[in-house]
């Protein structure tokens, strides 16, 4: 790997983590196509990249983040910790955390197992991402907003974001999903979605980001890592900005049709 691999994965990176189209699904094509191994290193990589995802959540939410831990903390001190809208939410993301985090340790070594064929995982993730959105779109009434989420609605979204741990599912589909099936609306889905992930992925970029380091050779990796973290978060604050215009008007059947293309051609070609 060198940096316009990291360039190229970073882009690709960004561009797909919160677009419901699987990243990771999108990481594997976008590897095999340059040619990258799947080995350790290439792992630590793509999740690391997803720090700068990360790091674009943060910055584009950073209001409401900001509310959450102040109100969160406020609401502990006086007794009331679910009273005020933000500090509840706090409670929330913690609730919706859990799952992905306890099944995201117990299944490590089976999911690593599962990357080493990325264009199969691919496609059938593709194929599945394709699935989960037409019924969520097809099947379910999306009115509510997200100052009415309880925990039962953070904890159904926690338990889609456990598929998010699979190699080729996409995250912000199945967190979406799984809050639309709740009954919100689309961008009230979204920015649930969006809030409860990032404490999930930023435990696992930090996890990886210290396993890269005890790699061999860290030093010459150092500059692939920082080029695709800096390309991914760049590009992943765009989409984010693009995405959450566009649900306000639109659907979720045009990414469903996508990943129903995407993911035929790979089992095609694989």
């Amino acid at each position: 790997m060198n940096v316009f691999h990291a360039l190229i994965l970073g882009i690709v990176q960004g561009l797909t983590e919160f677009i419901p189209v699987s990243s990771t699904a999108h990481l594997f094509i976008a590897s095999s196509l340059l040619g990258l191994p799947s080995d350790e290193r290439l792992f630590a990589f793509n999740v690391i990249i997803q720090l700068g995802t990360v790091a674009a959540l943060l910055l584009f939410f950073w209001h409401d983040y900001w509310d959450i831990v102040l109100k969160f903390f406020e609401g502990i001190k006086s007794r009331k910790p679910f009273e005020e809208y933000h500090s509840r939410l706090g409670w929330l993301v913690i609730v919706a955390t859990i799952p992905a985090g306890l099944l995201g340790l117990a299944l490590k070594p089976f999911v690593q197992n599962m990357s080493g064929e990325p264009l199969l995982w691919a496609g059938v993730r593709l194929l599945f991402t394709a699935l989960l959105l037409t019924a969520v779109e097809y099947f379910d009434k999306k009115s509510r907003t997200l100052e009415s989420a309880t925990w039962i609605d953070a904890l159904s979204v926690g338990l889609f974001q456990v598929l998010a741990i699979f190699p080729g599912a996409s995250r912000s589909g199945s967190t979406m999903a799984g809050a639309m099936f709740r009954g919100f609306d689309r961008p009230s889905a979204a920015r649930f979605a969006f809030l409860m992930s990032a404490p999930i992925l930023l435990a696992a970029g930090l996890y990886e980001t210290v396993q890269a380091i005890i790699l061999p050779n860290t030093h010459e990796f150092l500059p692939i890592l920082i080029t695709g973290f800096v390309t991914s978060a760049i590009v992943g604050w765009l989409a984010i900005r693009w995405l959450m215009a566009y649900l306000r008007k639109h659907s979720l059947y045009v990414f469903s049709i996508y990943c129903l293309v995407a993911g035929v051609v790979v089992l095609l070609l694989k």
